[in-house]
């Protein structure tokens, strides 16, 4: 599977708010969240997919009834379909949709419970993203996992109240750094509203 570091710029995408794609720690997945935790009825979303190395992992792992990668870049969208087609035939979840598109014009699927990003963009666009996660939840209460590689954005997500850290592990073992470290956050959907 393709898999390398891609600066924004070499792609025309440099901004200021968004980060450069690093391939994912394969590990920090199934370190943060077993398969067995996982139902037949729940829906993943990797939210800066890139190559399609989570969703490639996730199909294979675990047992989501659906998949989405979203990612903004058509070279590593390509290259996520050609992930995808390559391990087709051994992936447990067939149901994987590949998406090329910003997250800022991206609607959150209201069946989504769980949500992976490695630290895609920051500020505002990182802001944007949560409050349309908060949408969808708002239109379907459910609650939501959310799988978070290096938090730089922590903050806001647990500004919301309805958004609580349930547990930290490290992508990489021995690895003490921001860039090694994974939370699983849940986001409860608001009654009060």
């Amino acid at each position: 599977m393709e898999t390398r570091t891609v600066g924004l710029a070499e792609l025309g995408l440099a901004h200021a708010y968004r980060v450069d794609h690093v391939p994912s720690f394969w590990k920090a997945l199934p370190r943060i969240l077993s398969p067995h935790d996982v139902g037949s009825d729940e829906v993943f979303l990797e939210v800066g997919s890139g190559m399609g190395r989570v969703v490639v992992l996730a199909a294979r792992k675990y047992s989501f009834r659906r998949i989405i990668g979203v990612e903004i870049s058509g070279d590593l969208h390509k290259i996520a379909e050609r992930n995808v087609a390559r391990n087709h035939r051994r992936l447990r979840c067939r149901d994987v949709e590949l998406v090329n598109a910003d997250i800022l014009d991206y609607q959150i699927p209201d069946d989504v419970s769980v949500v992976y990003l490695y630290n895609p963009f920051l500020g505002p666009i990182f802001q944007h993203f949560v409050d349309e996660l908060q949408r969808s939840v708002s239109r379907r209460p459910r609650k939501v996992r959310i799988i978070y590689l290096t938090p730089r954005e922590e903050g806001r997500l647990l500004a919301w109240g309805n958004i609580r850290l349930v547990r930290t592990a490290r992508a990489v073992r021995g690895d003490r750094s921001l860039n090694s470290v994974v939370r699983l956050y849940e986001l409860a959907p608001n009654l009060d509203e």
